[in-house]
């Protein structure tokens, strides 16, 4: 099997149609099974459009896609999400999803079908999310940190490496005790505690959040 995640957390990088013809050159003639993240489908930004494994004929022969209506539509706590695959993967994942949960419940699935009656409950988050992305980009301006590119989801990887060693979770626990801001260090998405120093913003909040946040890593000396 080999995982994927597309948009991508933490690295808010996208696949390319060109990624995607790699990867079924790679698994042509093989009996490998992607397994193909897609919880940000949504939210890309820039004009880009998503590149999951269902858009790719090929790939989507061998892929098991998951996905997440508790992202899509602001509900991440409801912890819903589907799952789509060809017929004689699904009858085995099926299998497993009897023993592991069943079902959600009945109201978050009403009001999920509720909400999916109108596409522009989730196509205009693009537009929703690339705003926030923008003001925080902006704000940021005179901090220390050097801000990565985000092309989807909504996070963004800021570097601090270029003035200080300290390693990541000793920096985003000073954040957090010393600036009021929370952080996540990229080391904890590594099993072997890679430190690039890199730390993950989110920019999923309302402006005064973002604007406090903002102001807080501005007035982070050098």
């Amino acid at each position: 099997m080999i995982i994927i995640n597309t948009p991508h957390n933490p690295s808010a990088q996208v696949l390319t149609p060109e990624d995607l013809n790699q990867l079924a050159a790679l698994t042509r003639n093989s009996d490998i099974v992607v397994l193909s993240d897609e919880v940000y489908e949504h939210i890309l930004f820039d004009g880009r459009k998503h590149c999951g494994m269902a858009t790719h004929p090929e790939l989507a022969a061998r892929s098991v896609i998951v996905s997440s209506f508790g992202k899509t539509f602001h509900v991440t706590g409801w912890r819903v999400g589907y799952c789509l695959a060809p017929a004689e993967l699904m009858t085995e994942l099926v299998k497993v999803h009897q023993f592991m949960m069943y079902a959600a419940d009945t109201p978050m699935q009403v009001g999920f079908a509720q909400y999916l009656q109108n596409a522009e409950n989730y196509l205009s988050l693009s537009a929703f999310y690339q705003q926030k992305r923008d003001r925080l980009v902006a704000l940021m301006q005179d901090s220390p940190f050097e801000l990565l590119p985000c092309a989807g989801s909504f996070f963004m990887l800021a570097s601090y490496g270029h003035f200080s060693d300290e390693p990541d979770s000793e920096m985003v626990k000073r954040l957090i005790v010393d600036y009021r801001v929370a952080t996540i260090p990229l080391s904890a998405f590594y099993m072997d505690g890679t430190d690039n120093k890199l730390i993950r913003l989110s920019f999923a909040k309302d402006e005064a959040t973002l604007e406090a946040g903002a102001a807080a890593l501005c007035a982070f000396p050098q």
